[in-house]
Parts: C-alpha cells; sequence; structure tokens
C-alpha cells in the first residue's frame, strides 16, 4: 500500500468523516491535519482544485480530492474490497453515495438556515430524501444486506447528525423511517464510525454554530 497517507480535514465536516470511516474500517494506517476552513492556509488552496476538505495526501506528492474518489482509492489499496463487484450494483452504490451528498447539503442547509420559512423549505426537501431513501432500504442491516460497504460509510455522518439534532429539537419521528433508524443503529455502534470525530463533537458542532447568526444555528446551538 502507497504510504504515508495523510488527510487534510476540517474537525466538523461530513464528507471529511466519509473518508475517515472508510480509513478506520480499512485499518488502513494514516495522518490527519486539522485546517481553518474560513481561513485555509495558502498551501492548501494550492493542492485543492475546489477549495474543499477532505484532501488525501498520497506519499507527499499526489492530492486527492472528493470523499467518494478518496473512499474508493483507500477501498482499492486495502483489500478485501467494500464495492460490489457487480458492474451494475456498483453503478447503483455510487448514485446512492451521490444523493447522500445532496441529503447532507439539506442537513447543512437546515442547521444554518437564516429563518424559520428557510428551515421548513429545507426540511421539507431533506424529508422527502429521507422517504426516497427509506424506500430503497432493503431487510438490512446495511445498504447492500449482509455486508458493510461504502455506501454505509458516506451515509454515516448524515445519520449521526440528524441523531444529535432530533434529540436537542425534534425535526421528525425516527420511528417514521424504521428501516432507516434500524441502519443508523447499526452504524452508530461501529467503532470505525464513533470514533471518526473527535470525543467532543457534539460540543465543538455547537460552539460552531453559536458563532454564525440565523434562526437554524439558534436552535440547534446546544447539541
Amino acid at each position: 500500500m502507497p504510504m504515508p497517507l495523510k488527510l487534510i480535514s476540517f474537525d466538523l465536516c461530513p464528507f471529511v468523516q466519509r473518508s475517515i470511516i472508510t480509513l478506520r474500517y480499512k485499518q488502513a494506517p494514516y495522518e490527519i491535519e486539522y485546517i481553518d476552513l474560513e481561513s485555509p492556509p495558502a498551501w492548501f488552496l494550492e493542492i485543492s482544485p475546489t477549495g474543499k476538505v477532505p484532501v488525501l495526501e498520497v506519499d507527499g506528492n499526489t492530492h486527492l480530492f472528493e470523499s467518494a474518489v478518496i473512499n474508493e482509492y483507500v477501498d482499492d489499496i486495502t483489500p478485501p474490497s467494500l464495492k460490489p463487484t457487480d458492474p451494475l450494483t456498483l453503478a447503483f452504490n455510487r448514485a446512492w453515495i451521490e444523493f447522500g451528498s445532496g441529503a447532507i447539503i439539506d442537513q447543512y442547509r437546515i442547521m444554518m438556515a437564516e429563518t424559520e420559512q428557510d428551515m421548513e423549505d429545507h426540511l421539507a426537501s431533506a424529508l422527502a430524501g429521507l422517504r426516497r431513501l427509506e424506500g430503497q432500504l432493503g431487510d438490512g442491516p446495511w445498504f447492500n444486506g449482509a455486508d458493510f460497504s461504502l455506501v454505509d460509510a458516506a451515509f454515516a455522518p448524515l445519520l449521526m447528525r440528524y441523531r444529535l439534532m432530533n434529540a436537542r429539537e425534534p425535526l421528525f419521528e425516527e420511528d417514521e423511517f424504521p428501516r432507516i433508524k434500524a441502519w443508523a443503529e447499526q452504524l452508530l455502534a461501529l467503532d470505525a464510525v464513533t470514533g471518526s470525530v473527535p470525543a467532543d463533537f457534539p460540543e465543538r458542532l455547537s460552539r460552531y454554530l453559536a458563532g454564525k447568526d440565523g434562526y437554524g444555528p439558534e436552535r440547534f446551538s446546544h447539541l
């Protein structure tokens, strides 16, 4: 396996968390370096074409960006694979990972909503997505059935944050989505998931939101 791997990160980013989960689940040795995304260092902007995290530095030379790409690379160099071998199933998984990215954006917009109406609009979009996801899930315990995959790693940050948000200010009844609820319970029991964020993650997220203005930050700044 090419080494070393260094993940350049922001400690609250759900897309970063996707890659940390994959690295931890695959037991791939890695280093992590946190940056302030609101004031990124110049060297970061030189290596990140999008100006976003995560970025994975490989052998100190090559820089990969976009969490889905990083996760597939990590999976490819650390057998056994977390990807389906069937091309159609693999493409289907990739499509749902992309769907999950949109769901994360909806969730962020809820947390950062400027007004109550903004929050209601974003929540409506998020709930429509959750209903589609609920209808896609089977009997579990994982997205593809018996085997954990990159799709599971991709959705874990979303489900972790909804668990925190609902404990503070219920957005929806988890029992409305029984398959998602069961999936979340499986994911949030995994060491690769629980250890993918700092131990004081709820407090860090609360402090971040408390520093923002708007209806959403005020509502969720005490997670």
